[in-house]
């Protein structure tokens, strides 16, 4: 048993998981999905499983849960309607949210760098470790008891889409998308102005990585900056055209 689970710890992870509403058989893949790299980082002389592996299993069975609800629950949406709608719902902020609000911080082991800069309250950290909580619960309980956990935390989101109040702004899903792969920023860059004072036409290219990967046409900056993040998720084939 890895040193850090002692006793205590023990204790401390079947509150967690009654609190989660559930019964873990292995306590060890609790504890390995609240470990941080931070702190496996700084264990040099002991075998620290971090949550990374179980991070990656996480992110993609509420993938598969969530757009398996989708698809079940609005038979009528077109793909790229799901697929905006399932862009917002499993997206960090929301992630972290979940996760702040069952706690999840206070039980977390991090590095004390981490620790020390906030890093129990940090958005990526948190909803790197909820996904870490979803792989456990379903490697330990099955994907049943996953999919219980992920739509009862989900909810509030879930109904959301069944009050069509989702995605009216491609900015936010396009970074949501981008920052899910990778770090790059996001830039928009006017192009091109026209047409007099009054009535002035804006050319925006959105541009990641030196790559432009899309362009569009409003009257004021930011109607052109959402009709060229739009166009980028098309690009990317995030939504349909």
């Amino acid at each position: 048993m890895n040193e850090i689970l002692n006793k205590h710890r023990m204790d401390v992870l079947r509150k967690f998981s009654a609190k989660l509403g559930l019964n873990f058989t292995k306590l060890t893949l609790l504890h390995q999905a609240l470990t941080h790299t931070s702190y496996a980082n700084e264990c040099k002389n002991a075998t620290i499983l971090h949550n990374e592996r179980l991070e990656f299993l996480g992110d993609a069975i509420l993938d598969v849960i969530v757009s398996e609800y989708l698809f079940r629950q609005f038979p009528t949406l077109p793909e790229g309607e799901l697929t905006k709608a399932r862009a917002v719902i499993v997206c960090e902020p929301t992630l972290a949210r979940c996760s702040a609000e069952l706690g999840v911080g206070e039980y977390l082991f991090l590095g004390k760098g981490e620790a020390g800069s906030g890093g129990r309250e940090r958005t990526s950290i948190l909803a790197d470790a909820f996904e870490a909580i979803i792989g456990a619960i379903y490697l330990d309980n099955g994907f049943e008891a996953a999919t219980h956990f992920v739509l009862q935390q989900l909810q509030a989101d879930l109904l959301s889409v069944e009050r069509g109040e989702y995605v009216k702004d491609y900015k936010t899903l396009l970074q949501e998308v981008i920052q899910k792969q990778t770090d790059s920023k996001i830039i928009y860059e006017i192009v091109e102005e026209s047409g007099p004072d009054h009535h002035k036409l804006f050319k925006v290219a959105v541009i990641v990585n030196s790559n432009q990967l899309g362009s569009g046409l409003g009257k004021s900056k930011k109607e052109a900056e959402q009709h060229a993040a739009k166009q980028a998720l098309i690009k990317l084939k995030i939504i349909n055209d």
